[in-house]
């Protein structure tokens, strides 16, 4: 995993580098196992200025992936389930299923800012057959959030606090969700 990791950072200093971005960001929402922040990171630090076109970069490329997820379990999830099964997914792909069921949209923007694997996510909502346009508003919502949160502290702050953005990004993830759920509770008793 960390010769993975250590791959995906080399491509920051590519001529390639959005590219290969907008390439990992698709990957990982459907099948690959290493997430785009590590590079979005690098990149950032890198070139502070680009801040929100590497965020809009890595949000649309993911969306773009988690939709190919999505039709990956609308049409295949029979053939794509021993593969669920054999990588240690089947529970959280179990899980999913659940959460579609119980929270619909909402589970999606869950998944696309937490470190819960996005990609079983994007399968279950595709097997699930989840309402095309709410699965998109909501990977829009979580993918986004997390990928411009990340972008925007990287270019803030920058390389003096790079390493401590990396360690403690799931904990901001969740804080973020947490606000979000504050926000939607509100909204409900005041409306």
């Amino acid at each position: 995993m960390r010769s993975s990791y250590n791959w995906v950072i080399s491509w920051s200093e590519k001529k390639e580098a959005e590219r290969a971005l907008a390439g990992l960001s698709f990957a990982e929402s459907s099948f690959f196992p290493i997430p785009p922040d590590p590079l979005l990171i690098a990149m950032v630090t890198a070139k502070p200025d680009k801040w929100f076109r590497l965020a809009t970069i890595t949000t649309l490329s993911s969306v773009a992936g988690g939709m190919f997820g999505y039709f990956i379990g609308f049409i295949a999830i029979a053939t794509v389930m021993p593969i669920v099964i054999s990588v240690g997914y089947e529970e959280a792909y179990y899980g999913a299923v659940d959460w579609f069921a119980s929270y619909g949209a909402f589970a999606v923007i869950v998944a696309g800012f937490t470190p819960i694997p996005y990609k079983i996510f994007t399968i279950a909502g595709g097997a699930a057959h989840m309402f095309l346009p709410f699965f998109i508003i909501g990977s829009i919502i979580g993918r986004g959030g997390r990928f411009f949160l990340v972008a925007y502290l990287m270019h803030h702050f920058g390389k003096r606090y790079k390493d401590k953005i990396e360690k403690y990004i799931d904990t901001l993830g969740f804080a973020f969700i947490g606000l979000l759920v504050l926000g939607f509770v509100a909204v409900k008793f005041l409306l």
